[in-house]
């Protein structure tokens, strides 16, 4: 259950940062909530396996222990790796987003979005609105806004005056450093429930090997 929290958490978390970086997403959170789905199924079938004293469904329940193992190591690699590559191209998609900005569209919605929830603006600041066809028509977008009732139209479209009414940190920094820290915790804790399955593995053979001398003894 908890590697299946951990997997929603990171879906939840990540969704929007990861549509604006499709070119280099990550499916560590999918696995995560995969794979924790499965072992809530199987750990019933692990459950009843032991209370058999079933020798080869324990030793069936040893394989899937492995198989979920590896699930768990390409998920924790995967969010390690991937952490380390998102400034590579994650600043020229969040150009591009800023460029064809319309205020409509899901790219935009998703800026917006960041821009309202990290108190950002622009790439690197504020003034990389200037340079977009957005800015000409409307001036830098309301979401950049720290207090929506005092950023007027004629306000937004002055670098001057906007610089006191809009949040003047870039959003490229910010964002890669939620996204590593979020991915960084769920490669850590991927490779510690993977630690965890081994000793199962570990345990589910010992027992199936128990019960099967047992069972020769008993003969």
């Amino acid at each position: 259950m908890f590697l299946l929290a951990v997997g929603v958490w990171g879906k939840v978390n990540l969704e929007g940062y990861l549509s604006l970086a499709s070119k280099e997403s990550t499916n560590a959170p999918y696995v995560l909530i995969g794979t924790g789905a499965i072992i809530v199924i199987f750990g019933l079938f692990g459950c009843f396996a032991t209370c058999r004293g079933s020798p080869w469904m324990l030793k069936l329940y040893a394989m899937f222990l492995t198989v979920v193992f590896l699930a768990e190591l390409v998920a924790g690699v995967s969010g390690f790796i991937f952490r380390h590559e998102i400034k590579a191209n994650f600043g020229s998609v969040y150009e591009n987003a800023m460029k064809y900005y319309n205020n409509t569209d899901s790219s935009s919605n998703m800026i917006n979005n960041i821009q309202m929830t990290l108190h950002c603006c622009g790439m690197k600041n504020y003034t990389d609105w200037n340079g977009t066809l957005y800015f000409k028509e409307k001036g830098i977008p309301a979401s950049c806004c720290k207090d929506s009732t005092n950023c007027q139209p004629e306000i937004l479209k002055d670098l001057d005056k906007a610089k006191n009414e809009v949040y003047t940190t870039g959003c490229f920094l910010l964002v890669t450093s939620v996204m590593e820290a979020k991915l960084g915790i769920i490669a850590g804790i991927s490779f510690g429930i993977a630690f965890f399955q081994l000793i199962g593995i570990f345990l589910a053979c010992c027992l199936s090997r128990y019960i099967t001398n047992n069972q020769y003894e008993m003969v």
